[in-house]
């Protein structure tokens, strides 16, 4: 009986919604991630559309998460996207995921100031007051913008082509589609 009370006052505060009229729970409906490199002879981008996210909102603000899997993001290369895969340890590290704890009333801004945690080829980065536009849709709300992720952030030895490597930064733009559930 007492671990049946204990679990009911653990349960409680997420059951709660938020004072606010923000819907408290949320999902990505459909999402654009690619990332960029230059290189002085060309420039190359990787496309995903299938990364999967929820949000969560209380009180005390909103938890968004979003995964994507590496195998995911096509250049247009396989063996490109192959050799990415090997750069970035995809086997052991498979999955691109990205972390934001929003206050609510920044959910109707129409620039989010946003604190991302991001994980990515074992390593775990924090990129702050990364500017995203928000745009609604009826009741969907598309947020775009690019996070100013490098090589050097990731500890990634950076891939040469014709003994010349990339440059450092590796841009990633983001467009993503959230629903309320």
């Amino acid at each position: 009986m007492k671990s049946a009370i204990a679990l009911l006052l653990i349960a409680l505060p997420l059951s709660v919604p938020a004072q606010s009229n923000a819907p408290s729970q949320w999902v990505l409906v459909q999402s654009t991630l690619s990332w960029h490199i230059t290189h002085p002879v060309h420039e190359v981008d990787g496309t995903s559309h299938d990364a999967k996210g929820k949000g969560n909102c209380s009180a005390a603000g909103c938890d968004f998460l979003i995964a994507v899997p590496l195998r995911t993001f096509d250049s247009g290369d396989s063996n490109r996207d192959l050799h990415v895969m090997q750069t970035v340890r995809g086997a052991q590290f498979p999955m691109v995921i990205v972390r934001t704890h929003l206050a609510q009333s920044s959910l109707d801004a129409a620039t989010i100031d946003a604190d991302l945690e991001i994980q990515f080829a074992g390593q775990t980065v924090h990129y702050s007051h990364v500017p995203l536009q928000r745009t609604m849709h009826g009741t969907d709300v598309e947020i775009t913008g690019t996070v100013p992720a490098t090589c050097s952030d990731f500890k990634i030895d950076r891939p040469s082509f014709l003994t010349v490597p990339i440059r450092n930064e590796i841009p990633v733009t983001v467009d993503a589609t959230w629903r309320p559930m």
